[in-house]
């Protein structure tokens, strides 16, 4: 297969994918696992949150057999989203360094909570919660694989992820190119000075519009779950 058409076998094996993230396939994200699939060295039955109407879909595309999911993979199931309770959180931020559609929001030594809409339910902040505070919540009763999603919902997830893995290269790093240019860029005089009043106030302001961020959203987060009780 030339490489023009395997990148287009890629992206619509891709978006066939419910986008969750959870490395249940046995690669690293969905995207790994839809190269994996159009370079031939994966099967089709590797995604239990797509379940059997995902086979279908990935058999459909790739013109193999449907088969049942492997078993090896996980069961097929309702679509969850994550649950911490509030009173045992202790702030550790293992959880929002875990999700991958930067679902979870909270600082160190705060209480974390998670915005439902953008929880797939991938289950990956479960096991690093030192403090087993966190459960995972049914929101589509018998609905189980495709059938628990929406295209939408699969298209949000895959962008929030797609964004959290560039700030997450960011952060590890800029390429020698960016920081090339990053340091040929002109700088204010006032800022290169280590120390600087100014800046230090700056800073501490958008310390401050976090902090007013993360608290606006746990409080919504808190609202719509007393509402739900």
């Amino acid at each position: 297969m030339s490489p023009p058409a395997e990148s287009l076998l890629f992206d619509r094996i891709n978006a066939a994918l419910p986008q969750t993230q959870c490395t249940r396939c046995g690669y690293p994200d969905c995207a790994a696992y839809a190269q994996a699939i159009a370079a031939g060295e994966a099967a089709i039955n590797q995604c239990p949150p797509g379940g059997a109407e995902g086979i279908a879909r990935l058999a459909a595309i790739t013109g193999l057999p449907v088969q049942p999911l492997n078993p090896a993979n996980g069961v097929e199931g309702p679509r969850a989203v994550a649950i911490i309770d509030e009173n045992w959180c202790i702030g550790c931020t293992l959880c929002i360094k875990a999700c991958p559609t930067d679902a979870i929001v909270g600082s160190n030594k705060m209480m974390h909570t998670v915005i439902e809409p953008y929880c797939t339910g991938c289950e990956l902040c479960v096991p690093v919660c030192p403090v087993d505070c966190i459960s995972l919540e049914n929101v589509t009763g018998t609905r189980t694989g495709w059938s628990a999603w929406s295209q939408a919902e699969a298209d949000t997830a895959r962008s929030r992820y797609e964004f959290h893995s560039y700030q997450r290269s960011l952060d590890k790093g800029q390429s020698p190119k960016k920081l090339e240019k990053m340091e040929k860029a002109p700088q204010p005089a006032d800022s290169q000075a280590p120390g600087n009043p100014a800046r230090s106030e700056a800073d501490a302001a958008v310390a401050e519009r976090k902090r007013a961020v993360i608290e606006a959203a746990l409080a919504r987060a808190r609202a719509q779950r007393e509402q739900k009780t």
